[in-house]
């Protein structure tokens, strides 16, 4: 530094008076011929009088370099200076530090699929646009307000697909087209984009199992195009008795028919008119991977897939067992006539379905934007064939599979038949998977009719209280039921091979208003797909927004309690007590100081339920909601906890000591995670 400052001071009086200077010519100021001593002499006087100079010039803006460089030496400003840089490279790297370690503990944050729950819209009976009686594309982006007043995020809707409509859409004509009946693509691009704007997601029916018969493949196929040959599954058989073997229909009687142009049998495991794809073609692989990537490339969010447990069959072809093997063959005419070793869950099918879950991850690599898959799957009994749509611990399939236990509710009503079926799914599911529950859709008897009125409001407690992503199908949020239809009104296929199993009693349409159709349709002349419930007068969603009271006020209100509450959007889940007519639970998170206790009572008369062994539990507790609206805000004794029947009550409480360390046998959570009051995060604990 030192020698800076002595090279500045000779630079400055080189500049101001150099008398080493000579012109051009050999003259100067100075003498050329002084001796080394003198010059020696010189300099020092130069430097010495620069010194001089420079002391008596004191720091002020814009001062040359020069003086800048004698002032930041000195120690008053550059210790100053010194210690601000450290400062600002420990903050800096603490900051830095502290963002990885909260990263490094943090759990990972819910996808919008288990944020809010999946609402099933059923096109044909949703809204009708067009005043035609059946519901469209139009109907149900005209009313997307009601996804956001019940804070929806998740819609899936049932096919639209071009089709000739013998399955209501699952016999897939055109799987890139939209059905006239529907509406058209740009239809469809209007509602997506809009949906998207409104912050909601669109979840799609794919249907790879089968097509419709007329679909271009299957009329190539019966041609024996070389191409198409083998896109569906043929076997040679007699044009008089067409059974290759005793495979049966979901619908009933053989799942082979004779095709007069090709010469041969065609398998189908639904309609005659919704042949099955051989997916150990590669062509067809290929071909329905594409139909993923044109939905994918248009926006929507997820697929539902349909029927997977039936994508494959074994090759050879035989027999299946017979539940009883004493029934006369000719006698096997339902699907549960058979065990299905070779139609059903066959080998391979799980890596075509983990390819297509890759192929999705492929479209989610965009913030916000994953793509949700979930399958269907009834595996009644064989609930780990269920399971292992989950994937394993390194390859994951979908992101759960539809949980269709709860549909067996009306089977039992009692505390402990719900517990029973709540807990089939809870352990049998593989560690850190997410749960869902589904008490309805469109194959299945609405809930309320099933289990009675008085109960859909407590059911929709347990569906929007347990842990998981619930799915209501349309109408369920106000409590709609079947309606009755005469044989000369039936709709749906299986219906007109069998009455008692016509699906079009739950698939009638959304009651809206009490106005004509139920605000269903405009239609002048009273005539809709379906008829409409003759009790929309009163059920319908105009009605139930003004009463504070009704079913879809308890809906939205739960839901909307699911959605801020961390305990119930990711805490523990315990089971309490379970009795003849009481299922109790609570919800609760590590460092969270507080938790929930659910006390619904499915049984066919009051009960009063004693918590009183349960010490965690505070001695008072305060009813949060009940779906008996008295009930709120009432202070009930641990000990003494009465419910009616078909009563629900949600309990929020305030106590340090947790529950689930102590039970852990009777406690479950995808994800264990801590929060932190005073920071106010969540962290992997």
């Amino acid at each position: 530094m030192s020698f800076k400052k002595h090279e500045a001071h000779i630079d400055l009086v080189t500049c101001i008076d150099n008398p080493a200077f000579k012109d051009v010519d050999g003259e100067g100021d100075g003498s050329a011929a002084k001796t080394s001593d003198d010059d020696h002499a010189g300099e020092e006087k130069q430097e010495s009088a620069a010194a001089e100079e420079y002391t008596q010039i004191k720091p002020y803006a814009g001062m040359p370099k020069e003086v800048l460089l004698l002032y930041s030496s000195q120690a008053r400003y550059r210790v100053p200076r010194e210690i601000l840089f450290w400062l600002t490279v420990a903050c800096t790297l603490a900051i830095v530090a502290l963002t990885i370690t909260v990263i490094a503990v943090s759990p990972r944050c819910l996808s919008w699929w288990q944020l809010s729950p999946v609402y099933q819209v059923y096109p044909r009976s949703f809204k009708d646009s067009d005043g035609d009686g059946v519901g469209d594309l139009k109907g149900i982006q005209e009313q997307l307000a009601h996804f956001e007043f019940l804070n929806i995020k998740s819609v899936w809707i049932s096919p639209f697909y071009r089709s000739p409509m013998r399955d209501f859409g699952y016999d897939v004509e055109d799987f890139r087209a939209i059905d006239p009946l529907f509406g058209t693509m740009r239809d469809f691009e209007e509602l997506l984009a809009e949906m998207h704007n409104k912050g909601l997601k669109l979840i799609m029916d794919f249907i790879p199992n089968h097509t419709s018969d007329r679909h271009r493949w299957f009329n190539m196929s019966r041609m024996r195009d070389p191409h198409y040959e083998d896109y569906y599954v043929w076997t040679d058989c007699n044009a008089t008795a067409p059974r290759p073997n005793n495979w049966v229909s979901v619908f009933g009687n053989s799942s082979w028919t004779f095709d007069e142009v090709r010469g041969q049998c065609y398998l189908h495991q639904f309609l005659k008119e919704q042949p099955d794809l051989n997916f150990r073609n590669p062509h067809v692989r290929q071909e329905m991977t594409d139909i993923i990537h044109f939905w994918l490339d248009k926006g929507v969010d997820g697929f539902r897939m349909d029927a997977v447990k039936h994508i494959l069959e074994a090759a050879h072809l035989r027999d299946e067992p017979q539940v009883d093997p004493n029934k006369p063959p000719e006698m096997i005419t339902s699907e549960w006539d058979l065990h299905h070793d070779y139609t059903t869950s066959q080998l391979g099918l799980h890596d075509l379905l983990r390819h297509w879950r890759a192929e999705m991850d492929g479209y989610s690599r965009e913030p916000g934007r994953y793509r949700f898959m979930v399958t269907e799957s009834y595996d009644y009994h064989e609930v780990e064939k269920t399971m292992m749509y989950y994937g394993t611990p390194l390859v994951k399939e979908s992101d759960f599979p539809f949980n269709f236990y709860l549909l067996d509710l009306p089977q039992n009503s009692s505390g402990l038949w719900v517990q029973h079926l709540v807990h089939l799914w809870m352990a049998n599911m593989p560690k850190g998977r997410w749960p869902n529950w589904v008490v309805g859709n469109h194959d299945r008897p609405r809930i309320a009719s099933s289990v009675g009125q008085a109960y859909i409001r407590v059911l929709n407690m347990l569906l929007l209280t347990l842990p998981g992503t619930p799915t209501t199908y349309y109408g369920e949020e106000i409590g709609m039921e079947n309606i009755n239809i005469t044989d000369s009104q039936i709709q749906d296929p299986a219906g007109k091979h069998n009455a008692s199993a016509s699906r079009d009693p739950q698939r009638s349409p959304m009651q809206w208003s009490g106005d004509m159709n139920a605000g269903f349709s405009s239609n002048k002349t009273n005539s809709t797909w379906l008829p409409v419930h003759s009790d929309y007068r009163r059920v319908n969603v105009e009605v139930q927004k003004k009463d504070e009271d009704s079913v879809l006020s308890q809906y939205r209100f739960l839901n909307a309690l699911r959605q801020s509450e961390l305990a119930l959007q990711r805490g523990w889940f315990c089971y309490v007590r379970a009795d003849a007519s009481v299922f109790s639970f609570l919800r609760e998170l590590d460092g969270l100081d507080r938790a929930f206790l659910m006390v619904l009572n499915f049984g066919k008369e009051a009960a009063v339920t004693d918590l009183s062994s349960i010490p965690e539990l505070p001695d008072q507790l305060t009813v949060l909601m009940s779906t008996n609206h008295v009930s709120d805000g009432k202070v009930l004794q641990k000990s003494h906890i009465p419910t009616e029947a078909g009563e629900g009550l949600v309990i929020q409480y305030s106590i340090s000591t947790r529950f689930n360390p102590t039970h852990s046998e009777q406690c479950y959570v995808s994800e264990k995670a801590c929060y932190i009051r005073v920071v106010d995060i969540l962290y992997k604990c």
